[in-house]
């Protein structure tokens, strides 16, 4: 017997959403997965092209969460050596001030301060807040600390925004760099001078000079500084043939990042402020200017050359009567003769002496990257002046000046302007000022002074350096009077081969050391003590020193070989 089958049957239902337009007929229907589809799409559609609008514009804001981020009335360029090492940055600092007025709940906000300050006098706080309006909380805070002082949302507690400019090498480049004010502008130095330029400019600004040779420089000076006793001294090292400064040192110098108000004249630069009558150095201005006149040749005798002579009543005198009377141009200047100077000048003339000064630049004001520049006296060339000049004494002029008139005598006659801002290498044709066998005839000159036994510069012959130069030995002038104080100087030039740099150190008012023991260089043997205060014994023995540490130096990196 059959049964019969079980059946039953499921209908599936769908729901359906139908629109109907009257006017045509048209019946559309959706699904209602996909109609919620299309209405995500249309909302991601939208979204997308707003998000494309927004990309596509310029940011017009800062991004305010990075404490440390600069705004252009805050920022100030940073300034590099030759090698790229900081000499001065700018960093951001945060100082935070509490309005006393602004204060919700003073129990509330000693207490969240406590947590973040632990080691503040909180008694002292509690007075101020009592007593003042406003005040500062805490100065140059911490990047950690202004977080927390920012997470406790309290209006009362205000951050101020401040440059911190940082000078790591410390003394080392003070009175190149200078200082800034409390509102970020340059009261000195390349801060100064540069002030316009640092606060727009965003790369950094790269200097001629090198940390490495200027502290070998600087740390000789203070060691000789203690050992001769000398008020202050300098030292400027320059590129012959460019201008390019690789050093530059005055002692004493001072820390730029304590911000002192420095007023003791003692801190002067010396090398391009101070002005001092520099003596005999002046002696190779007279021969060469004589030299490009034709007035003269190296090997023009002087005969019956007196040991004194006369000029309005006032004496002039060799500095060592061991001098021979009868003596030709180049060995006045070898030997560092007074009289025979005088009478080289005497061919010149006043006049064409004077103009032969300015030409070169000793006796003319001159342009440079810092305005700590000293004016230049104005001298009425006659008869005495004429006399004086021609060996150093009675015209006073800088350490800067001098190196300038140093090098164009030595690279070939042409002009140049000492910098300390590197810059490109231009096709600028140079002005050629003398001639280039008299350039010829003055190196070799110098080399004599420093490699012969008749030369007062022996100190300073360093083997393989092929150092040339020129000691000047002045009573220094105060108050318009010359006194017992000495300004020793010398003036030197190497390769003189090949002239590539004039390096120059001065000492103002050094004194003999009793216990310093020379060492020949021309010879065996030495001497203990120093015999005379004149530049042979005091600047020409540091130059010396100095040449024997940066010499390698110089020879790696600025040397070229041909």
């Amino acid at each position: 017997m059959n049964k019969p089958k079980s059946k039953f049957t499921i209908d599936d239902n769908k729901s359906n959403f139908v629109f109907k337009k009257s006017n045509t007929g048209l019946n559309i229907q959706f699904n209602r997965v996909a109609f919620i589809f299309f209405v995500f799409f249309i909302i991601y559609l939208i979204y997308t092209i707003h998000l494309i609008h927004l990309g596509s514009r310029e940011t017009k804001f800062e991004d305010t969460n990075d404490p440390f981020h600069f705004n252009n009335d805050l920022y100030r360029a940073d300034i590099l050596d030759i090698n790229g090492n900081y000499l001065a940055k700018t960093v951001k600092s945060i100082d935070i001030g509490l309005k006393t007025s602004d204060i919700i709940s003073k129990e509330k906000l000693l207490l969240s301060l406590r947590i973040i300050f632990p080691e503040k006098d909180f008694n002292e706080i509690e007075k101020k807040i009592e007593n003042k309006n406003f005040f500062y909380l805490e100065k140059k805070i911490s990047e950690e600390k202004y977080e927390q002082i920012m997470k406790l949302g309290d209006k009362s507690l205000i951050p101020e925004e401040r440059v911190l400019r940082i000078y790591p090498q410390k003394n080392l480049f003070s009175h190149i760099l200078g200082q800034i004010d409390n509102d970020n502008n340059g009261i000195s130095g390349l801060e100064k001078s540069l002030n316009e330029e640092l606060q727009t400019t965003r790369a950094p600004i790269k200097l001629t000079v090198d940390k490495d040779i200027q502290f070998l420089i600087r740390k000789e000076l203070l060691k000789y500084q203690q050992i001769f006793k000398s008020k202050g001294s300098a030292a400027i090292l320059m590129d012959v043939n460019n201008g390019n400064i690789l050093s530059l040192v005055s002692l004493p110098d001072f820390n730029p990042n304590e911000r002192k108000n420095i007023k003791d004249v003692n801190y002067i630069n010396r090398v391009t402020k101070g002005t001092y009558e520099l003596g005999s150095v002046f002696k190779i201005f007279t021969y060469a200017n004589a030299l490009n006149e034709n007035l003269i040749e190296p090997e023009t005798e002087f005969l019956d050359l007196p040991k004194s002579i006369s000029c309005d009543k006032f004496r002039i005198g060799e500095y060592d009567n061991d001098i021979p009377s009868n003596l030709t141009a180049e060995q006045i200047i070898i030997r560092s003769g007074n009289i025979g100077s005088v009478r080289i000048a005497q061919k010149i003339g006043p006049e064409k002496f004077k103009d032969f000064l300015e030409k070169i630049g000793v006796l003319k004001k001159i342009n440079f990257d810092i305005e700590e520049i000293a004016p230049q006296n104005s001298y009425e060339f006659k008869k005495c002046k004429l006399a004086t000049a021609s060996y150093g004494h009675g015209i006073a002029t800088t350490i800067l000046q001098l190196a300038k008139g140093y090098s164009i005598l030595s690279n070939g006659g042409f002009e140049i302007s000492p910098t300390l801002i590197s810059r490109k290498d231009g096709s600028i044709k140079r002005k050629r000022l003398i001639r280039r066998e008299v350039s010829d005839q003055v190196v070799t000159t110098l080399r004599k002074i420093v490699n012969t036994d008749e030369g007062t510069a022996k100190f300073a012959n360093v083997p393989n350096y092929e150092i040339g130069g020129k000691t000047g030995t002045a009573d220094k002038v105060l108050n318009g009077r010359y006194s017992d104080g000495k300004v020793n100087t010398f003036a030197s030039v190497f390769p003189t081969s090949k002239p590539k740099f004039v390096f120059i150190v001065m000492f103002d008012e050094p004194q003999k050391s009793k216990d310093y023991y020379y060492k020949y260089r021309h010879r065996d043997g030495g001497w203990r003590g120093t015999l005379k205060n004149s530049a042979g014994w005091t600047s020409v023995e540091v130059v010396g020193k100095i040449i024997d540490k940066i010499g390698p130096i110089l020879a790696t990196k600025y040397i070229q070989v041909y």
